[in-house]
């Protein structure tokens, strides 16, 4: 089971955890916290959104304020969408976020929508507890637009925002070829911000106390797996190192780290004194992608931890580009022989070979983490994929052969139904007390 643990150096106001993250919250909690408030109107936002700098915490870690402003210029009747489907099997937060805190995303999604000018919304994902909280949430307090709730099979190529695109308009949900993105052309072919439900919470605590805006875009939230501890939901403020992450996972000796979920590669024991800042990570050749850190025991082997993760990207692949299909099976089958004892002594060339080739060549980011995993492996690990190559592995002789899902998959942390949702005889009225619009989301 997952735990959640309390964050201790953000203000609890400005924390998306909230102060009771193991129930999920009313609108009447939500108001009573001071969700939902009219005070900061979307201009304001937008420029705290730009002085904070908040970046999305759906992977790309891209400027908040400049996709909303892309999609506000654009015109045309813009659509919002809250991504909630999480792919990367060592992440739970946003899962649990819709089941915990579904009007902060609510609210987020709505000052999106204001600041953006669009005309209706979604909320995308894949976890039927999440689903129902959302709807419950929607019939307690309706946002002033059209809100619909679409699911979808969970996959890891599901929450690409050309994925979110194609199944919100009726198709598979499967990446497509850009150009056009969706801030060009999305859903119905209209304006299209795809954000991560994260991201939209942390608007919405912008909205609810600017002065905390600082705060509010420099935490995230975080999943800690890996070394045969339990696994961890918490949030910490940016500039925390790996290191201090792994002395609270409980992991002081930890030789190493699988970041951003599958995204941002292996890392080695030196790269645990980096900072979780975007541009530190990515100057390390890493990144912390959705919040995803698994850390490696000091027995732990490295090259079988990455058989894992590339096992798990050959078979969550869309099927759809030849180049990615053949290229994750590729590194997959080499990465599955170093494990087994019988690669051979060209493997490490091919690795480095594709490592260095396949990145950019799929329709979505799947190959790149291939490609991305195998290269971080020989540059964090290069003596062990050597000793790999002539003897053996004991440690990868004792562990079951590679499944890419067993090992790396983190459970959503429980969170208990609110006590008592409150009951409307007729809508409530808008923070501006004018009515709002019944949503046309599912029932």
């Amino acid at each position: 089971m997952t735990a959640i643990r309390l964050p201790t150096a953000v203000p609890t106001p400005g924390t998306v955890l909230g102060a009771a993250p193991h129930r999920a919250e009313d609108a009447a909690a939500y108001r009573a916290g001071g969700g939902y408030g009219s005070a900061t109107g979307p201009e304001e936002l937008l420029a705290h959104l730009a002085a904070s700098g908040l970046r999305g915490r759906g992977g790309a870690a891209f400027p908040a304020a400049v996709k909303l402003r892309s999609v506000r210029d654009r015109g045309g009747g813009p659509v919002v969408v809250a991504n909630g489907e999480e792919g990367e099997p060592g992440s739970a937060k946003d899962r649990w976020l819709l089941r915990a805190r579904p009007h902060l995303v609510l609210d987020g999604l709505a000052r999106a929508a204001a600041v953006t000018g669009a005309v209706r919304g979604y909320v995308y994902l894949s976890d039927p507890v999440a689903g129902a909280r959302v709807r419950a949430a929607l019939a307690e307090h309706p946002p002033p637009l059209p809100v619909e709730v679409v699911e979808t099979g969970h996959a890891y190529v599901a929450g690409e925002e050309t994925a979110v695109v194609r199944r919100i308009d009726g198709g598979p949900a499967l990446p497509t070829a850009k150009p056009p993105r969706p801030f060009e052309r999305g859903v119905g072919g209209a304006p299209t911000l795809v954000s991560n439900v994260e991201t939209l919470a942390r608007i919405a605590l912008t909205a609810a106390r600017p002065r905390l805006r600082d705060a509010v875009a420099h935490g995230t939230l975080v999943t800690l797996s890996g070394a045969g501890a339990a696994p961890v939901l918490t949030e910490v403020p940016s500039g925390t190192t790996l290191r201090a992450l792994a002395r609270r996972h409980g992991v002081p000796d930890a030789a190493g780290a699988l970041m951003g979920g599958l995204f941002g590669g292996l890392v080695d024991a030196r790269a645990l004194d980096l900072p979780l800042e975007p541009d530190a990570l990515a100057a390390a050749g890493t990144a912390l992608g959705c919040g995803a850190v698994r850390f490696l025991g000091p027995g732990e082997c490295p090259v079988g931890t990455a058989a894992d993760a590339a096992a798990h990207l050959a078979a969550e692949g869309a099927r759809q580009c030849g180049v990615c299909v053949s290229g994750t099976a590729a590194v997959a089958d080499a990465l599955r022989a170093l494990t087994s004892g019988r690669a051979d002594p060209d493997t490490g060339d091919h690795l480095l070979r594709w490592s260095r080739g396949l990145p950019g060549r799929g329709a979505c980011g799947l190959l790149d983490a291939a490609a991305g995993l195998a290269g971080s492996l020989l540059r964090a690990f290069p003596g062990p994929v050597r000793a790999h190559l002539t003897a053996p592995c004991p440690v990868c002789a004792a562990t079951a052969p590679a499944d890419g899902t067993r090992r790396l998959t983190v459970p959503v942390p429980e969170t208990a139904p609110a006590l008592a949702p409150p009951a409307y005889a007729t809508p409530p009225a808008s923070p501006a007390g004018n009515p709002l619009p019944v949503p046309k989301g599912t029932p």
